[in-house]
């Protein structure tokens, strides 16, 4: 498997004409927990929610236009995530638990369910069978390494855009609703991909994971998506 740690030239021309301007557009403002790295995550088991519940949160992730024609996984005790709907558009939504107290609806597009689900529904499984956060971490390093995970061959898009989000910083404080926000991957992006130099701005494009295969820039969004529970809708 060949390693990279920046786009070639093709990548990076392909990537600032469809991807950058997105960003410009959008008006981010990424900070503190929004560029929480995937190694971030507290040792124990989440509670198992409702699954009623479960389906409907991680459907909030994003719109419905896409959620709701997308498969979705829920979190079994002792298991991992299993999938409970089958959708029709290539699309996974689950609610991610990196701490224990956490709520992360997520939404994965076709790329990304192959590639970021792949890696997460591991995580997942592994925390499920009592693993350490250094046992997990270095299952997906040896994961990457033999090809068993490949990383997006195309920008991957994923959502959390829910309302009743409860994410955790990578200290474990506990942030809350944070932002909706969209991130998107690219394998070893950096800053210098991006032009941004050293220092980002502080209200511009931030990175998560740089320089990693699991490298993404975060995108926020205006508004949350909120969550339906039978026909009600709840959330700001």
């Amino acid at each position: 498997m060949r390693t990279r740690t920046r786009l070639d030239h093709a990548q990076r021309r392909y990537f600032l004409r469809t991807v950058a301007p997105a960003v410009v557009a959008c008006g981010v403002a990424a900070t503190g927990v929004g560029a929480q790295s995937s190694d971030a995550g507290g040792e124990g088991l989440p509670p198992i929610l409702d699954r009623t519940e479960e389906v409907a949160l991680a459907r909030s992730a994003a719109p419905s236009e896409t959620s709701f024609e997308a498969s979705v996984f829920v979190l079994e005790r002792g298991i991992g995530f299993v999938e409970v709907v089958s959708g029709t558009n290539g699309v996974t939504c689950v609610v991610n638990r990196s701490w224990p107290e956490a709520i992360e609806p997520h939404c994965y597009d076709p790329e990304a369910s192959k590639t970021i689900f792949a890696v997460h529904r591991e995580e997942a499984a592994l925390r499920e069978r009592g693993r350490s956060q250094a046992e997990i971490r270095a299952s997906v390093a040896d994961g990457y390494r033999t090809g068993r995970f490949r990383t997006p061959t195309r920008p991957a898009v994923t959502w959390m855009m829910s309302s009743d989000q409860v994410l955790f910083s990578d200290e474990g404080r506990r942030v809350g609703a944070w932002k909706p926000h969209l991130m998107i991957y690219f394998p070893y992006m950096t800053s210098a991909d991006l032009g941004l130099g050293d220092t980002p701005y502080a209200d511009g494009p931030m990175l998560s994971d740089e320089g990693r295969p699991s490298s993404n820039m975060i995108i926020v969004m205006p508004s949350f998506v909120d969550v339906v529970r039978r026909g009600v809708t709840t959330g700001r």
